[in-house]
């Protein structure tokens, strides 16, 4: 299956079947196919908590299926990230390719920081750059949602904990991070990643939730990364910048699963976001970094792709940029549902 989260008429997130470019709501399934009443209204995580592995919600999906629903058409609602999470614990230097482009040394165990809800936004929303900071990057992810609580797990059967997966985009501010490529002369930086990280709109995810039966194997997908800029020789031309495997990764999401969970209980909704592959801004030669007026997209194969204006901290972007662009026709569409 995959699920979307979109706003009811009282501006509240609920979880919808996308299927066939259409989203067969929850009120439908409870209309017509069986689904549980008391489900009906929920957001995503609220749904994964009440509904262990979505076994309710696939039946009812099937029912519905075979008895004709139509659905609502996707252009019709206003969907927003798949899932606002409760924790959300990010992987950083998960993958080889990204660790030798630094420099660094492969790590013995995962190195674990968080993120918090106020970081999440939705597909075409604004990432903003806040104004402390001039070294915005970007970070294709995969993300990992977990349908069963998880607490001491072996890894053997880790998998059983996750509901599915979305693409991610851990936006980083690295001079904040104190990332040398990004730092002017004498700067420091914080030392640490929390505001690097997990600033306001620093985690875009969707553009749905992909449950685990259906995306497969997830050490077997396809991460890329795309940058348009606003300025310069390359100015409106969408340019590849990461192209990697989750084959690459150090940890795989089992271990993740199973060494997060040694500490930290993990709940149905909870988020864990497993690293990136090489080619982010602050390790080119020299360093690109992310300006109000450009455009950033982010693919997890068999998922789908994540698209982001970068505004100022005012939310302002530059008259005729590709964020401009992308933002009007947001506007445009802004009366739907």
């Amino acid at each position: 299956m995959r699920i979307v989260a979109y706003l009811d008429e009282l501006d509240m997130p609920v979880a919808g079947v996308l299927a066939d470019e259409r989203v067969i709501t929850l009120a439908e399934l409870a209309e017509r196919a069986g689904l549980r009443e008391e489900l009906a209204l929920l957001d995503v995580r609220s749904l994964l908590a009440e509904d262990e592995d979505l076994t309710e919600t696939r039946a009812a999906v099937g029912r519905a299926m075979r008895a004709g629903a139509r659905g609502v058409p996707l252009g019709e609602l206003r969907l927003v990230a798949p899932l606002e999470p409760g924790k959300i614990v990010c992987v950083g230097q998960n993958y080889r390719s990204h660790v030798t482009e630094q420099g660094g040394s492969i790590p013995d165990h995962p190195l674990l920081f968080a993120k918090f809800s106020n970081a999440v936004v939705g597909d075409g929303e604004p990432v903003i750059r806040p104004a402390t900071t001039r070294a915005l990057d970007l970070e294709v992810e995969l993300g990992v949602v977990i349908g069963r609580r998880a607490r001491r797990v072996p890894v053997e059967t880790a998998l059983d904990h996750v509901a599915g997966y979305v693409t991610a985009n851990d936006v980083s501010a690295r001079d904040l991070q104190g990332s040398k490529p990004a730092l002017a002369p004498g700067a420091r930086g914080d030392g640490q990643w929390l505001r690097a990280k997990g600033s306001d709109t620093f985690l875009p995810l969707g553009p749905c939730l992909v449950t685990a039966d259906e995306l497969g194997d997830p050490g077997a997908l396809r991460l890329r990364g795309w940058h348009t800029p606003a300025a310069g020789p390359d100015a409106g031309r969408e340019i590849l910048v990461q192209d990697g495997v989750t084959g690459d990764m150090i940890f795989s999401v089992a271990e993740l699963v199973a060494f997060i969970s040694a500490s930290i209980t993990l709940e149905p909704g909870d988020l864990v976001i497993t690293g990136t592959p090489s080619g982010v801004g602050v390790f080119r030669e020299p360093p690109v970094f992310l300006v109000p007026g450009d455009v950033v997209r982010v693919e997890v194969e068999r998922i789908g792709s994540v698209t982001n204006p970068i505004v100022d901290a005012d939310g302002a972007v530059p008259a005729g940029s590709p964020a401009a662009r992308l933002l009007a026709g947001r506007h445009a569409n802004a009366g739907v549902g």
